[in-house]
Parts: structure tokens; C-alpha cells; sequence
């Protein structure tokens, strides 16, 4: 038995040559909407899903309807034959443009198993010289197909393995909208971990010392949760001491905690000692969280409407880094809660909301209590 997880949001394409099983392994697998054939594409422009001359035109409308699905996060799945990196190059375009994962899943089914399947069916033949020119091009794409851009490559190689195949949805790490709170979002730590317990203690939280009086981990008796907007390092003394204690309380369940820009820099060029794991632990960290049911996104520099709930290298770059006037250009329903910019005190613009005081002259840390939305320095 094969398990293969698919991410919430991806383009998953089908490679297989006529006769591999695509159309049956789809059916069983996913909603009729969420499948876009080629067949169909044809048999709408043309009446015909076995006229060729149709194809062309088929494949527009294919592309249409599988950007216009990304566009609104829906999971797509392509049932073509895909066989040749010119065919494959518009899809791994369209997931590229709406930041959705691109995912291969080739079915991998011997050549005279798809003959025989293929002469079963009455009016849809495509002949076994086609069939043997499809599968061989597949074959000699499989090294290279990670290298054409896709995230996933899944390899079905006999019918059996077709047949038990599980697949499971994951949903993205962004993507904890079930999460509803009460949370205390605090901004940029900066390695003041001393400042950090004092926060935390003024918001109710209980701090467990180690043997050496070190912060290990907190919790609340009112079950809240503490979610860091990022640069948990920094010119503070002690970013090694503050990085163990989130991870000590992330562990437990009770932090969230989103990658800073020098968190990414802490990482990348070891500018801070960690401890142990503390480099992974930066490393895994997401670009934001969706909480409270699509309410409240936290991120650390910045993020845009079209971003939330997307998940890819270029959305990453921009929530570490910002950009100017992003906050002018935020329209989304959510509030969002941010830091990175530094500010003598919360500053509000919009739905927008920037807790970054502890890169200012006064070292003070800031929360924001959520949904009270009330201010705590």
C-alpha cells in the first residue's frame, strides 16, 4: 500500500500515457469538480472527445478553468496525458502565478497493460503506436521531472500499486484556521528573554525554571496561547536562552511562532549561537498563520491579500522582508498582526498592527491580547 500526501492547495497532474488508468484513479480518488479532463475540454468545444482537431482549443479552456480554481484555493487535479515538458511547462506556470504547490503523480503502467485497456474501449482507441510513443516519452522524463519545477514527484509503477494507492490531504503549516484562541501575540523578542518572562508573567502565563533558574517553558491556566511574530535573535543577551524556550513551549502546545528575517539570517550565516536544534527549529518555521477561523493572520514583516493561506518560496521572502506601504495595500477582512519595522509603541494602520518595540531605544517587549484586542508592554 502506497500513502501519498497531496497539500491542500496544488495543482496535482496526471502523467500517464492513453490506457494507464488516469481517469478511473481520479474518480475514485476526488469530487468530479475538482478533476479537469482533457477528454471533457475536447467534448465541449468540439461534441467529440476523440476529435484531435479539437485539441488545442481543449487545452485553453483546461487552463482556464484550472487558474480560475487556484485563484480561489480550491485543489486541482489535470487528467491528461502530460507525457512531454512542453505539455507539462503551462501547468507548472499556472501553480507557479496563484502560489499553489505543483504535484506530479505518474502512473507508471506496462505498455501492454494499456493496449489491452485501450482496445477495450469502443470508439476511444488510440492505437498501440501512440500509446508506445506516450510511455516512452514519460520515461524519459522521469529523472529530470523534480528538475522542471515541481514540488512532488510520485511514481505508480505497476497497476496494483495504482489500485491500493491512499492519498491523504494535508493541509498547509500556515493554515491553522481551527486554532480560535484566545492567543497573546507578542512582537519581536530580539533575545531579551528576561523581558520575555517578564511579559508573560504580567499576561498570567506560569513559567517553568530549569535547575539552573533558566526558562523552559510557560503555560496559562486559562489554556491561551503565546504566538511570536518572529526574531526570536537579535541584540539581545540571550537569544540562545529565548530560542530553547520557545521551543520548550511550542512543544508543549503552547506557542506559535512565525520565521523573522534574522531569525533566516541566524540560520543561514550563524550570526547568533543556538542550541541544540535551534537551527531546524528557526528553519521550520512559516512565513504566517492563519488563525481564528480566517480572523487573524500573523505574520513578520509584511503580507498581502492574495498571499494568506499560500505557501510558497516567493510568499516566504516577502513575509520576512516586507515592503513599503504594504499596510496601504492590505484590503483583507482579517487583522493582520505584524513586526520587523520598528515603533516606540503599537502602532495601528488599518487592520494592520506592528508590535515590533522591542527593536526601539526602551527594549520594552509588546503583546496584543486577541480577541480583546487589548495592548500589553
Amino acid at each position: 500500500m502506497v500513502r501519498i500526501e497531496i497539500p491542500e492547495l496544488a495543482l496535482l497532474i496526471l502523467v500517464g500515457p492513453a490506457g494507464a488508468g488516469k481517469t478511473t484513479f481520479a474518480r475514485a480518488r476526488f469530487k468530479p469538480t475538482e478533476v479537469i479532463s482533457s477528454d471533457v475540454c475536447r467534448a465541449l468545444i468540439a461534441d467529440d472527445e476523440t476529435d484531435q482537431s479539437a485539441t488545442p482549443a481543449a487545452f485553453q479552456v483546461l487552463h482556464l478553468i484550472a487558474g480560475l480554481r487556484l485563484r480561489r484555493r480550491r485543489l486541482t487535479v489535470i487528467d491528461a496525458v502530460n507525457a512531454r515538458p512542453i505539455d507539462r511547462r503551462p501547468l507548472l506556470r499556472l501553480a507557479k502565478e496563484h502560489d499553489a504547490a505543483a504535484v506530479a503523480l505518474v502512473l507508471d503502467v506496462p505498455e501492454h497493460v494499456c493496449v489491452a485497456r485501450d482496445r477495450a474501449r469502443p470508439g476511444r482507441s488510440v492505437g498501440s503506436r501512440v500509446i508506445r510513443a506516450q510511455r516512452e516519452a514519460i520515461l524519459r522524463s522521469l529523472p529530470d521531472l523534480r528538475e522542471e519545477g515541481f514540488d512532488a514527484v510520485h511514481v505508480l509503477d505497476s497497476a496494483e500499486s495504482i489500485e491500493a494507492a491512499i492519498l491523504r490531504r494535508v493541509p498547509l503549516q500556515v493554515n491553522r484556521r481551527w486554532e480560535r484562541g484566545p492567543f497573546d501575540i507578542i512582537g519581536d523578542v530580539h533575545g531579551r528573554l528576561a523581558q520575555l518572562v517578564e511579559l508573560l508573567r504580567s499576561l498570567g502565563y506560569e513559567v517553568e525554571l530549569g535547575t539552573a533558574g533558566d526558562a523552559l517553558r510557560a503555560s496559562h491556566p486559562d489554556d491561551r496561547k503565546m504566538v511570536l511574530v518572529g526574531d526570536l535573535v537579535g541584540a539581545g543577551p540571550d537569544s540562545s536562552g529565548v530560542v530553547r524556550f520557545v521551543m520548550g513551549t511550542a512543544a508543549a502546545g503552547r506557542a506559535l511562532c512565525v520565521r523573522g528575517d534574522q531569525d533566516a539570517l541566524a540560520v543561514r550565516e550563524g550570526t547568533v549561537k543556538l542550541p541544540e536544534g535551534g537551527a531546524d527549529f528557526l528553519d521550520g518555521l512559516p512565513s504566517h498563520y492563519v488563525l481564528a477561523g480566517g480572523s487573524l493572520v500573523v505574520t513578520h514583516a509584511g503580507i498581502l491579500p492574495e498571499m494568506v493561506g499560500r505557501d510558497t518560496a516567493r510568499i516566504r521572502a516577502f513575509c520576512i522582508q516586507g515592503q513599503p506601504g504594504w499596510q496601504q495595500r492590505w484590503r483583507g477582512r482579517a487583522l493582520v498582526v505584524h513586526g520587523h519595522s520598528p515603533v516606540a509603541c503599537a502602532r495601528w494602520r488599518g487592520r494592520t498592527v506592528d508590535l515590533d518595540t522591542g527593536g526601539a531605544s526602551s527594549g520594552r517587549l509588546t503583546a496584543l491580547r486577541y480577541p480583546e484586542l487589548e495592548v500589553v508592554s
